[in-house]
């Protein structure tokens, strides 16, 4: 969206009437379930209300920058401006949604020539593929260093390395960390010889699909590139040796990276777009914000038309990852909003790019609109329609902050039961809270969904990031709604100076 757009969307929020699709009739609740003491049917029935509407083809799979996009603001930015928060952004400009600028980048053109002795060698174009993190890279009449698997580099000086391609073998091990230390130790490029199970089309295949950056990240444009085995064995027969002798060489002990009589003229471009997009932020004024802030966010974005026809159904709607989760975060914020004010702020992001690489929540932390020193505890709302009521809660990023003695508390105060272990800290990297945790906030998820692993796991392996998730009969609400419930606890008491006194 264009800044035009974007004021138009924050004027809508004073001005316009609701411009979301009517709420459908709520389901009628199982006879059985309707009776259990625990459940409260109204919230789960808002939740779907949300999550109905979100993830309906109208918002077409909310894809940052598209007109989806807009729809999704547009109605988040309303209900919570009807529910009573504020403009969290703190700055006059850009009221409710902050500004954030991706930039897309996919592989364009890629060059590869091989001399020796300055004659010219046979290379197909097919064999090799040159790619690179930056717009350009070109590396001129290199030489090649032939490192193995590059385990022996620790003992290499930055001048041995500096200007030379390093000829890295594939083998089985997939060596992405091997390739990364060779280019941060002053190699000019990296070629990996496809000697193991992958192929340079498998290879091509995953690379050609658009990498995704924040526009303010600085990118080296290092050069990496991958060629078969078969065009690699040819070039090195000219100066009298062979692929099977040079990784009978490298397995042999004392081995150490040496220098091939062959140079290599490498290129790659890339090909750029500019994604504007934007994070809602909403806030709940405190008493005495001077004593710190409260966070709650959710990722509002999904992958939008991710098939192609024949397929049946064409959008990536994400009902439950993650209409479900800002479905939550809305209903957070209205519960609290019906309370006493509070003593700290309350700030409530939905944000962008999550699927992308926690873009959104990273630029919100590049640019957060309060010192992230002031956040003393983030609560991040991922995929909550997994379990049903009565499942425990599990702590992602359990251990990783100094809140876990906070929220056992409020856990006993308020009767929730919490997983012991840790098990869901596998998957705290995947989640929005991991990008607050890399700038030091204290950020984990409190949630019944991950207090089932197994459940869990199950729609991973089904509907997770496919166009079947979407909104289907007994959608599972139970833990989603308790979900809310304590989370609301959570929020009262970390605001409460006097229960929680120190800003970390």
């Amino acid at each position: 969206m264009n800044r035009a757009v974007c004021a138009a969307l924050a004027a809508l929020l004073v001005l316009a009437p609701a411009v979301h699709a009517a709420a459908p009739a709520r389901p009628k609740a199982p006879a059985a379930r309707v009776t259990a003491p625990k459940r409260d049917l109204a919230l789960e029935a808002a939740l779907l209300d949300h999550i109905k509407v979100l993830a309906s083809d109208e918002f077409e799979g909310r894809e940052p920058g598209t007109e989806g996009e807009a729809k999704t603001l547009r109605y988040l930015g309303k209900q919570w401006f009807d529910l009573g928060l504020i403009s969290g952004t703190n700055d006059p400009g850009h009221p409710w949604f902050a500004p954030v600028t991706l930039v897309a980048r996919e592989p364009a053109q890629s060059a590869a020539v091989f001399t020796r002795r300055g004659k010219r060698l046979f290379a197909p174009r097919d064999a090799v593929l040159m790619l690179t993190s930056g717009k350009r890279a070109l590396v001129e009449d290199a030489p090649l260093l032939f490192v193995g698997e590059g385990r022996q580099i620790d003992g290499l000086a930055r001048a041995e390395l500096a200007g030379r391609v390093a000829v890295l073998l594939d083998g089985d091990q997939r060596g992405g960390e091997r390739q990364n230390a060779l280019l941060k130790g002053g190699v000019a490029a990296v070629l990996t010889v496809l000697d193991g199970t992958r192929t340079l089309e498998q290879v091509a295949a995953r690379r050609r699909r658009s990498g995704y950056a924040l526009a303010s990240d600085v990118l080296g444009g290092d050069l990496e590139g991958f060629i078969t085995a078969e065009a690699f064995d040819r070039l090195v027969s000219t100066s009298g040796t062979g692929l099977a002798a040079l990784r009978a060489g490298a397995r042999a002990p004392g081995f150490v990276p040496k220098v091939i009589d062959l140079a290599a003229t490498l290129e790659a471009t890339t090909r750029e777009t500019t994604i504007r997009t934007h994070n809602l932020i909403g806030k709940l004024e405190g008493k005495r914000p001077e004593a710190g802030a409260i966070l709650f966010m959710a990722h509002w974005d999904h992958f939008g038309r991710c098939a192609e026809a024949p397929a049946e159904h064409l959008i990536c709607n994400g009902a439950i990852d993650n209409a479900s989760g800002v479905a939550a975060l809305t209903e957070v914020a209205r519960r609290l909003s019906r309370l006493p004010q509070m003593d700290r702020d309350i700030y409530f992001v939905a944000t962008t790019a999550e699927e992308l690489g926690l873009l959104g929540a990273e630029a919100f932390a590049e640019n957060p609109p309060l010192p992230l020193k002031q956040v003393v505890a983030a609560f991040n709302i991922d995929s909550v329609a997994i379990a049903p009521a009565g499942t425990p809660f599990a702590v992602v990023g359990k251990g990783m902050t100094a809140l876990d003695g906070q929220i056992a508390a409020a856990a006993r105060a308020n009767r929730r039961v919490v997983v012991q272990g840790d098990e869901a800290n596998a998957y705290v990297r995947r989640q929005d809270g991991w990008a607050l945790l890399q700038h030091d906030v204290p950020a984990v998820m409190v949630t019944t969904a991950y207090g089932d692993l197994g459940r869990l796991e199950a729609f991973f392996d089904s509907d997770y990031h496919r166009p079947s998730d979407v909104v289907k009969p007994g959608l599972e609400l139970g833990g989603a709604a308790e979900d809310v419930s304590f989370l609301v606890q959570l929020g009262r008491w970390f605001a409460d100076v006097k229960r929680v006194p120190a800003v970390r």
